[in-house]
């Protein structure tokens, strides 16, 4: 048996959503936020601009795009951009966890589009992107959160496209190159990549995607959180921090505390490095470790955020997935109680095994002495369920 390590990780904070704040934060970063203010006028629309301005800046978003704020997080900006913009044409989706198949589900189930193609691959596998029609428009997800497979890069992307590419980046955004000029619509949330507090979502808007809601109109009834229409004008409040319903102001505040992180790291360039140096560290103990290996096997795909892990070795062979899922359980539990790592079991859909996240706030240092830990635990599971 493992003997327990003597050092933990400064931070055991590996939660795949929400996740780790930047490095240093306190709750005094939020000592500024205008609460008990409308969120219509004033100091607190500014600080909504505000946030849109710099996320535009730090992600290097092109000059004619634009960035608008939506509720529900990125559940809420993904469905706004169906709801509002489909149905022009023919639709692909691609998917390959469960978030991903809750686009597809919506397509087929609530839009009911009578034109859909869906795309679907097993957990730790992608779909075959190069069966997407950009005479139509395709959704997918960049980085499947529950099953560690991302996007490589967007060379599959057809520059000459006259349907809309919409794009889920909720653990993506701030921690992978996107190519801006592939996408017309990109998602995401302030609780993946930054840290920040739940509830909010962002978009980002193409020309092409603003002509959209310009000139379209769904044939269905659309719910008001989930109309965009306003953003098709180019001189849209929406552009300069009008919401479609209520934002939290202490969690915008929180947003662009991480912002001016974000610019005081290097900008997006950093982030990706970090992120990059993070999976690099736990890569390293995966690779030597002989009882777990990566959901994802070719590594071209493997997230370099939500790190998702199967259990490989002999000592699980032949056991139920129940049974298997016990042990996830159990090294959950008992990293938790010795505050060595917070939250690393998979997504409920998912295999067992671990999945840890290695996005920009958290420190490579920390994973590096996370691996021994893992081990530790994983041999006192195994000990506690008898194999």
């Amino acid at each position: 048996m493992t003997q327990k390590p003597s050092t933990r990780p400064a931070d055991p904070r590996f939660s795949s959503g929400p996740t780790k704040k930047r490095p240093g934060w306190e709750p005094a970063a939020l000592a500024g936020a205008p609460l008990g203010r409308t969120h219509r006028g004033g100091i607190p629309k500014a600080r909504l601009a505000e946030a849109l301005e710099r996320t535009a800046a730090v992600l290097e978003i092109p000059d004619d795009y634009r960035v608008i704020l939506t509720p529900a997080s990125d559940t809420g900006a993904l469905e706004g951009a169906m709801w509002s913009m489909l149905g022009a044409r023919g639709v692909d989706v691609f998917a390959c966890d469960e978030f991903g198949k809750r686009w597809l589900t919506d397509a087929k189930q609530e839009l009911k589009l009578s034109d859909l193609r869906t795309f679907w691959a097993d957990y730790g596998s992608a779909p075959d992107y190069r069966q997407a029609d950009f005479d139509r428009d395709v959704i997918f997800t960049w980085n499947a959160t529950a099953s560690g497979v991302r996007i490589p890069d967007g060379d599959w992307i057809a520059p000459d496209r006259t349907g809309l590419t919409i794009c889920d980046a909720t653990s993506a955004a701030f921690a992978m190159d996107l190519p801006w000029d592939k996408l017309d619509v990109t998602t995401f949330s302030w609780q993946k990549c930054m840290g920040g507090e739940a509830q909010h979502g962002i978009a980002v808007l193409s020309p092409r995607a603003r002509e959209r809601l310009r000139d379209h109109r769904p044939s269905w009834p659309v719910p008001r959180v989930l109309q965009w229409f306003e953003a098709g004008e180019e001189d849209s409040k929406m552009f300069e921090g009008s919401t479609i319903n209520t934002p939290s102001l202490l969690c915008t505040e929180d947003y662009i505390d991480a912002l001016k992180w974000a610019e005081r790291e290097g900008g997006v360039g950093r982030l990706v490095a970090r992120t990059d140096a993070n999976y690099a560290a736990l890569a390293q103990w995966a690779d030597g470790a002989d009882w777990i290996d990566f959901l994802a096997a070719d590594r071209a795909i493997r997230s370099h955020t939500s790190v998702t892990l199967k259990f490989s070795g002999a000592d699980l062979s032949g056991r139920t997935e129940e049974e298997r899922w016990a042990v996830s359980r159990a090294m959950g539990a008992l990293l938790d109680l010795e505050g060595a790592a917070f939250d690393i079991i998979p997504h409920p859909k998912a295999p067992a095994g671990l999945r840890i996240w290695c996005g920009p706030t958290v420190d490579a240092d920390d994973l590096a002495a996370l691996g021994p830990w893992l081990d530790w635990a994983y041999g006192e599971a195994l000990a506690g369920a008898g194999a």
